[in-house]
């Protein structure tokens, strides 16, 4: 029987040769930016967030301009990733706290190994498991897999975890991830999720897994061929 480190890089290897190598920054995001962008991606899709992200981007040059702007400003700047009043106030709170501790490069998450460094950043309103790890994997470039409701759903279908939350389906898989396929790892199961494992009537027919898949509600003569969707927010901030 496969270790849980063996199975992720199976299905880390299948899922490569069916969506390809994801495509990554030539060079690494700073922190801040990051992690502004993850919060506007919040329960929206990244199409949205990212013209969000973009708007902020235009109308300030440097996140300390957002010390003195008023909140309702903000929000209208990033009314259309929605849930703009939680958002604005996560933002303003981080950047507010950020700049009380002379840490807007978040230069103290470099040195802190990885559970420290998610302990340290979810201290913040606002920021989740999901977001501070996904600062660590993309504007760090640690070998850690954020666990959205796409990789969620996935992972448990699949039989890698069986748990109710996102929170504990990451908590299960975290030190099992293989050195060098984080980044793939979490990107292709965001594909999967959205283009063939979807929440209902998933297209188990196409499904790249479906021979090593324990999901025991397959609906393998589904072999509709989902939308695309390759754009990822994360790997577009710039």
């Amino acid at each position: 029987m496969k270790s849980q480190k063996e199975f992720i890089k199976q299905i880390d290897l299948l899922l490569r040769k069916h969506f390809g190598i994801p495509k990554r920054n030539k060079q690494l995001p700073k922190p801040l930016d990051l992690l502004i962008a993850t919060i506007l991606s919040q329960n929206t899709n990244d199409a949205n967030s990212y013209k969000a992200y973009q708007n902020l981007k235009a109308n300030y040059k440097t996140w300390t301009e957002l010390l003195n702007e008023k909140r309702h400003t903000l929000k209208t700047k990033i009314k259309v990733a929605g849930l703009a009043e939680q958002k604005s106030k996560a933002i303003k709170n981080l950047v507010v706290e950020l700049n009380k501790k002379d840490d807007l490069s978040l230069n103290s998450i470099k040195n802190l190994d990885n559970e420290n460094a998610i302990k340290q950043l979810t201290n913040y309103k606002g920021i989740g498991t999901k977001t501070a790890s996904c600062v660590l994997l993309f504007a760090f470039d640690r070998n850690i897999c954020p666990v959205d409701t796409h990789v969620h759903r996935t992972l448990n279908r699949i039989g890698i975890a069986n748990e109710k939350t996102p929170d504990k389906t990451f908590i299960a898989i975290h030190k099992n991830i293989p050195d060098g396929v984080a980044h793939s790892f979490h990107t292709n199961l965001i594909r999967l999720g959205r283009e063939i494992c979807r929440p209902n009537k998933p297209s188990c027919g196409i499904c790249p897994l479906l021979k090593i898949c324990k999901y025991e509600k397959k609906h393998s003569n589904n072999k509709n061929h989902g939308t695309k969707k390759e754009f990822m927010l994360l790997d577009n901030v710039t």
